[in-house]
């Protein structure tokens, strides 16, 4: 698996590549032939959302390459070895393409023939000037022939990156009009987005809701791969979405069963992410603790035990994420994006409009918080306070997703503060758990005691300090 950094750019064909040596030693030119065959789907589904998959022969890294969309100015490349059969994609990498191919085939689509010429730059650009043939296949196959220039970083930081894009412009190249190759070569229809009045409240939320929905599928494959913060990320977009559909009900209408199934999603990719969590917290707490306060392997318990939960959580969202169930729920955002049905709302003027249900969900914060402290039974208002924790998470959701960022940040202060309250219990109630199951072992349990003293602790104090917390945000 790799991070690329690079830039495109069109040339003509009569492009000289200019004279790079004063940037750094130059390495080169080294020449390759690179044939590559592109799989996808038979109606572009990879294409269509800037992913490629390709067997490539030659050059410095022959073998399969699964190319997935740009993320913060890179794309993540995943590598395997070349296998014999050019018919039959590695299982790894078709799996990771579930969320795009929803159980459709996989076939050879196209093939890109390319002469590269490269040249390194200070060991840490490298500079690859591509003459390529490009072959659509089908009933009429099609060819098409051009020259491209690609700065790659290789090594270092990203000023010798622009240096060099900057020397390239200068000779008269441009930056590439298609995000890949392959791209040009098929020219993939876009997912379809809802042609909805400019400047309407509907086009705002619909926007949002496919960029959302575009955040979800970019971590699918980092989630099956179990990859650093994917899952929190991917649930944290399902999150967005079920609160814009809840918010924006007036705008984009009757999505209650795509509600219901994020909230599905949302609570399988929960499981693991919140074992993670809490095993960081423990392990950080046990850190802390003086060693003469540790007793018992309660370290395996809390980190081993914990760990193999969670290893186990992310084996069922592996299968969630391959099941039916998350397709037809991944069809029916593509539909509420491409045809979604339009509310009263949704043709009026986004500023107003939007601005009010924003306002409207914010005053349902101070309502839930209102009623939270007539509560006087410590159960009930625990679930009451809960409530409000949860409409500060809509209203934060619904602020960020219009740019109104004073009140989203308010809402956010109100959802941390309950939070670190909400996390105190929870860690408690795991600390119970896992302390009763050591009991039945013969374990020593003394210092689940002391754990579960400092997570009270923590979550009276978060519950103690939220009063000031409301105040502030209420004068902010």
């Amino acid at each position: 698996m790799g991070i690329e950094i690079e830039d495109k750019f069109d040339v003509p064909g009569d492009y000289e590549v200019p004279d790079l040596s004063k940037l750094g030693q130059i390495t080169g030119p080294k020449s390759y032939q690179l044939v590559a065959l592109y799989y996808d789907t038979a109606d572009l589904r990879l294409a269509a959302r800037g992913v490629t998959l390709r067997r490539r022969r030659g050059g410095s890294d022959p073998g399969w390459h699964l190319k997935l969309p740009k993320a913060k100015g890179a794309r993540q490349e995943i590598q395997l070895p070349l296998t014999r059969s050019t018919k039959v994609v590695p299982a790894e990498l078709a799996d990771l393409v579930q969320g795009y191919t929803r159980g459709a085939e996989l076939r050879v689509v196209a093939e890109l023939d390319t002469r590269r010429t490269v040249t390194l730059v200070a060991g840490a650009v490298e500079v690859a000037d591509d003459r390529v043939k490009g072959t659509v296949f089908g009933d009429e196959p099609r060819v098409q022939r051009w020259r491209e220039v690609e700065a790659e970083l290789v090594d270092g930081d990203q000023d010798l990156l622009a240096k060099v894009g900057k020397r390239l412009r200068k000779a008269g190249a441009v930056p590439a009009s298609s995000a890949s190759k392959l791209a040009r070569l098929l020219e993939p229809a876009p997912p379809v987005r809802a042609n909805v009045e400019h400047g309407s409240a509907g086009e705002v939320v619909v926007n949002y809701l496919a960029d959302q929905v575009a955040a979800l599928l970019s971590q699918d494959p980092r989630a099956r791969r179990a990859e650093d913060d994917a899952v929190h990320q991917m649930r944290v977009a399902s999150r967005r979405l079920r609160s814009a559909l809840k918010a924006f009900a007036s705008v984009v209408k009757d999505t209650e069963p795509v509600q219901e199934e994020l909230k599905w999603l949302a609570a399988v990719l929960g499981e693991a992410r919140d074992l993670e969590v809490i095993r960081a917290r423990f392990a950080e707490r046990l850190r802390r603790l003086a060693p003469e306060l540790v007793a018992g392997p309660i370290q395996v318990r809390l980190g081993d035990d914990l760990g193999k939960r969670e290893e186990e959580a992310h084996g069922r969202i592996r299968e969630t994420l391959s099941g039916p169930r998350y397709f037809a729920l991944l069809d029916a955002l593509d539909r509420l994006v491409a045809e979604p049905s339009l509310g009263k709302t949704a043709g009026k003027q986004a500023g107003a409009a939007l601005s009010a249900i924003a306002d409207k969900n914010w005053q349902r914060v101070s309502k839930a918080y209102d009623h939270a402290r007539t509560v006087t039974d410590p159960g009930e208002r625990e679930t009451a306070m809960h409530e409000v924790r949860k409409a500060a998470k809509r209203a934060r959701y619904t602020a960020e997703a219009i740019g109104v960022d004073k009140l989203a940040e308010r809402a956010e202060a109100v959802q941390e503060a309950l939070g670190a309250h909400q996390d105190g219990v929870v860690a408690q109630e795991t600390l119970a758990r896992e302390a009763e199951s050591a009991r039945q072992a013969g374990e020593d349990t003394f210092t689940y005691g002391v754990l579960v003293g400092i997570e009270r602790a923590a979550a009276e104090r978060a519950h103690a300090d939220f009063p000031q917390v409301w105040a502030k945000v209420q004068t902010a």
